[in-house]
């Protein structure tokens, strides 16, 4: 680690850093950054255990609730909490987006780039046995990984991943089959209907779920493809559904009073705030920086799919339903720029203040209400944060 202290960063992103007036510090002095983990609820118990596998003091973070802090060079992939699914590694910053969510119980939660499933994982334990989260992503490799980490932790019987175009993405929450009928009754009416998921499926689904991968490679250009449905659970209300029920999209009128409840966009950017990221690139080479964080082109074709992701985002959200919005980038062009393009273009828009950032450490981005985290005022990762309200119009 004693190296990463002393990264000399390029000339190039200096300048970056400084017309987006961010303190090149916070990429120089990142060692003191502690590593965080989340405690699966009911876990509890085993903390002192952890601890002692750990060999160090696990610290719990006063301002998260099931959050600690570890020193920053200790390794938890080779844990046996880690590997038996006991904790989670994810960084408060993260952590704090989805709490700006203010997940109810009985809530419907579209999580719109959800791999590789952190967040989602901790949707899906604030909502416990109520409720359902949708988790949609466009690279198939990174969402099997979300349906792993679902599987590992016991967490995808209300869930439903789909491999789609986020900016695209039309599927509204589904109604629970068991409240009305049983899902045999369902199956004995609709022949066709989806059955319990498995990831020992007959080949026949086999062959068929490979053909249609294939239809959707070859037509995903013309965006007329339906999203893959990769995983669903029990009670996600997909089981007893019929193919043509499951992908009927609905109105702006079905939106408005069915639609999600909470949608977290957690968009791609170019991950200059994930210090650990930027690092990296010593090892990579500053020309791979350059192209994939400097370039002018890449970042304009960035900040124009955040917006449309935050715009669909918040058109599947239902009214009074809320949408939390966030990169783990810090500059402004990806973030207070997109708040405002987005705002200006949605009248039914309304930026929230987030209560429980009143004991977060993290400062106001340059839009009131809008909140940045980073390593030398939160000791946490790069993280910006806004909430919008959608009002009835």
């Amino acid at each position: 680690m004693e190296e990463s202290s002393k990264l000399a960063l390029p000339d190039a992103f200096l300048d970056f850093l400084n017309v987006n007036g961010l303190d090149p510090s916070i990429y120089t002095a990142s060692d003191s950054t502690p590593r965080y983990i989340r405690l699966k609820p009911g876990c509890e118990a085993y903390l002192e255990e952890v601890e002692a596998e750990m060999k160090c003091k696990i610290e719990k973070v006063d301002w998260l609730p099931g959050f600690y802090s570890l020193p920053p060079d200790i390794q938890i992939a080779s844990s046996k909490a880690y590997q038996e699914g006991k904790i989670y590694g994810i960084d408060a910053a993260s952590g704090a987006a989805v709490l700006a969510l203010d997940i109810s119980a009985g809530d419907h939660v579209l999580d719109l780039c959800a791999a590789p499933g952190a967040k989602l994982c901790m949707i899906s334990d604030l909502l416990g046995d109520s409720g359902s989260v949708t988790g949609v992503d466009v690279a198939s490799h990174r969402l099997a990984a979300c349906r792993t980490m679902l599987q590992k932790y016991a967490l995808g019987d209300r869930c439903r991943l789909f491999v789609g175009d986020g900016t695209t993405f039309s599927l509204l929450p589904v109604g629970f089959h068991s409240e009305s009928k049983s899902c045999e009754s369902a199956l004995e009416e609709k022949g066709d209907a989806f059955r319990e998921w498995t990831s020992r499926r007959p080949y026949k689904e086999r062959k068929k779920a490979t053909k249609a991968r294939k239809t959707v490679a070859s037509q995903l250009v013309l965006g007329s493809q339906h999203p893959e449905l990769i995983f669903y659970g029990r009670h996600s209300g997909v089981v007893g559904l019929t193919r043509s029920e499951l992908y009927q999209s609905g109105c702006d009128s079905e939106v408005s009073s069915q639609g999600y409840d909470k949608v977290l966009v957690d968009a791609e950017c170019t991950h200059d705030g994930s210090i650990k990221h930027i690092q990296k690139f010593e090892h990579w080479g500053w020309t791979t920086l350059r192209r994939r964080v400097l370039d002018a082109e890449r970042t304009d074709s960035l900040t124009t799919l955040q917006l449309k992701l935050l715009s669909n985002g918040f058109r599947l959200l239902k009214v009074g339903g809320s949408l939390v919005y966030s990169t783990c980038s810090l500059t402004i062009a990806q973030n207070e720029d997109v708040v405002q393009k987005f705002l200006k273009e949605n009248a039914s828009a309304e930026l929230q203040e987030i209560n429980a950032a009143k004991t977060w450490p993290c400062k106001s981005g340059q839009i009131p209400n809008t909140l940045r985290f980073d390593p030398l005022t939160s000791q946490t990762s790069g993280l910006f944060v806004a909430k919008f309200l959608k009002l009835a119009i």
